[in-house]
């Protein structure tokens, strides 16, 4: 039988009946050594009593071990509870041989064979159980040993280092041990707690955070650091993954013992870190009970339900009790995909999916006219800048006409809250998607004042992970072995997850009395080359020696840094404290409303003029703000020469 045949029968857990007698037969053994040592230093040792007397003594550890069931365990996954166990097992036989010893003794007053064949020595009894305790756990500790050599001799092992020495590192070195299907050995422990520094765990010692060096890692020859923590602090978990991000290994993350003991998450499950694991700032939160209730029995309308913010909203709101949902988009794949998922989760019937658009106003008419929505969430727009910068006729038919649209029908048929999802590129924009998404906030913002429904805007920043933004891009160049591509070294974004601006756009829905632009304080903004650095370390490769990044240059319409507040708004506090209103100058509304409408009738008319000068100049006396950068519409600014790149 070669070694893989062997491999593959030890693979499976030995018969039961095996363990059994193993057990037992270090029972014997440590009878019989027990014995000799006890008798030897008396000069009375009988080999001939001896066997007789231990057959007894087997006995009862026999029973006793059946009654226990201690040959049931896994042998190559012993733990605690197999140790308590055992220990159980041999403490019960123990007791009942001293005991039938003691009452021997007491009711035959000589020795006959009888009483001598059931009468063993007390100091052999003990000593014998406490052989036996040590013999019984260390044979297992031994297989155990065994196992994994033999397993992973020849074959690759992962030589990891597990950095959190509280209870989740200890979970994870456990899980470990017991999982065979991962070839990993754990080789040391880490922390940047000092007070547990220097010490002990399981037998490896605790190392400062701070000894993490290249040279260290290098030394000890680990391949991969395993963060384990306990808790969700976003701000801890930045500053562990870059002090650990520059060395030589591959980082990764286990999920949290409430995930692990639920079940919703396994040890395979075992992932590198996220670049929304290190925003540097804890998940803002928002959980609200006055949202599932504001949802409750009503008539709920998505637009661009299939896009990435609107088909989490979708997702979050499926989980309530809605009335209706009606999920809008035109994007038809996009669209099928949602529908499935949700067939799959919540299993709801009255969810209704219309391929459509936003920028039909008919079939708007006729979607407010026979469902009645009472709650509008408007996330249909164009969002990409550079392609925008090229099509404005596209951006505004979309972003401001198809707004006008939903927000007019909202007025028409008495929709209760009319909540628009916008961006921090509406802020002092400086291409044509900001710039009509600024238009659309306006419009909507001016019909609060003049009609029943309440309009209120969500304003947030770089939504990681959605569809065509930087952090997918950079997954795509990764795989192909970059270079990873960045606009301009000093370039930085504010950034958040899906999630959470799902949460904002429906804690706005609650919250707004009409007017309002609610904004999330997102923290400090990130540069996104060391954004590009730290994904290309959180994939395993060096900087720059295995994946470059290139500077490309801005591209038409791009700003190297976002806002989220223009000048001329005021800001004030809500409930929570990371949630702002800033209220919009609603000077000369009506003046604006009528050069909007002039606008949308260039784009909707057959008559229109079409040219994109003149499309974006009539954007620029809507939006005076608006100042284009590294564009062909710079000469309309009169700001200096227009600088195009190709």
């Amino acid at each position: 039988m070669n070694s893989n045949s062997l491999r593959r029968y030890f693979r499976k857990d030995s018969p039961r009946w095996v363990i059994l007698l193993i057990d037992l037969l270090i029972v014997l053994f440590c009878y019989f050594l027990s014995n000799f040592i006890i008798n030897s230093f008396k000069g009375r040792f009988d080999m001939q009593l001896m066997v007789k007397k231990s057959i007894f003594v087997f006995a009862i550890y026999y029973f006793s071990f059946l009654y226990f069931k201690t040959y049931r365990g896994i042998v190559r996954q012993t733990g605690l509870r197999d140790a308590w166990g055992l220990l159980k097992a041999v403490f019960t036989a123990f007791a009942v041989l001293m005991f039938t010893s003691f009452i021997v003794r007491s009711i035959f007053q000589e020795s006959n064979a009888i009483s001598v064949f059931f009468r063993p020595s007390y100091a052999v009894i003990f000593t014998h159980a406490f052989f036996t305790t040590v013999c019984l756990v260390a044979a297992r500790v031994f297989y155990r040993t065994v196992y994994e050599k033999f397993f992973f001799s020849g074959r690759e092992v992962e030589r990891v280092m597990i950095f959190g020495a509280g209870n989740m590192g200890t979970l994870t070195l456990n899980l470990f041990r017991n999982e065979i299907r991962r070839k990993v050995k754990v080789v040391a422990f880490a922390d940047d707690n000092p007070n547990r520094i220097g010490k002990m765990i399981n037998g490896y010692k605790i190392i400062d955070m701070v000894r993490l060096t290249p040279d260290f890692i290098k030394k000890i020859q680990i391949d991969s650091i395993i963060i384990a923590l306990d808790d969700n602090n976003k701000e801890r978990l930045s500053k562990i993954s870059a002090r650990i991000e520059p060395l030589p290994v591959k980082l990764k993350i286990m999920p949290t013992s409430a995930k692990l003991l639920s079940g919703k998450a396994a040890t395979r499950q075992l992932r590198t870190l996220k670049i929304e694991d290190l925003l540097g700032r804890e998940a803002i939160k928002l959980e609200n009970p006055v949202v599932h209730e504001m949802m409750r029995d009503k008539v709920i309308l998505v637009t661009g339900g299939a896009g990435s913010i609107g088909s989490e909203l979708v997702r979050q709101i499926a989980f309530t009790d809605f009335k209706h949902l009606i999920v809008v988009d035109q994007a038809e794949s996009a669209l099928y995909d949602i529908q499935q998922e949700l067939r799959s989760s919540c299993q709801k019937e009255n969810v209704l999916f219309m391929v459509g658009n936003v920028r039909d106003r008919q079939f708007m008419d006729s979607i407010f006219e026979q469902y009645r929505p009472q709650i509008v969430f408007h996330a249909a727009a164009y969002k990409h800048v550079p392609l925008m910068e090229q099509n404005p006729y596209e951006s505004i038919l979309t972003n401001v006409w198809g707004s006008k649209n939903v927000a007019d029908m909202a007025d028409k048929y008495g929709v209760e809250k009319f909540v628009m999802v916008s961006t921090d590129k509406a802020v002092n924009p400086t291409n044509v998607m900001g710039a009509t998404k600024r238009i659309a906030e306006i419009y909507v913002s001016g019909l609060n004042s003049k009609s029943r429904t309440n309009y209120i805007v969500t304003r947030f920043g770089n939504v990681l992970g959605s569809n065509g933004s930087v952090i997918p891009l950079f997954e795509k160049q990764l795989k192909k072995g970059g270079p990873l591509t960045v606009t301009h070294q000093d370039i930085t974004r504010y950034f958040m997850t899906i999630p959470e601006a799902c949460q904002l756009v429906q804690e706005a829905a609650v919250m707004g009395k009409g007017g309002e632009i609610y904004v999330f304080d997102m923290g400090k903004p990130v540069k996104i080359i060391d954004l590009a650095i730290r994904m290309i370390r959180l994939k395993g490769y060096k900087y720059p020696e295995d994946i470059n990044i290139e500077i490309t240059g801005l591209r038409p319409g791009e700003k190297i840094f976002e806002e989220l507040l223009a000048d001329n708004e005021n800001t004030s506090k809500t409930h929570h404290n990371k949630i702002m209103i800033a209220r919009v100058n609603t000077d000369d509304v009506d003046l604006k409303k009528q050069k909007i409408e002039y606008l949308c009738k260039q784009v909707v008319t057959p008559a229109g003029d079409h040219n994109p000068m003149l499309l974006v100049e009539l954007v620029k006396e809507i939006v005076p703000e608006y100042i284009s950068k590294n564009s062909i519409f710079s000469k309309l600014d009169n700001v200096g020469e227009a600088v195009v790149t190709k």
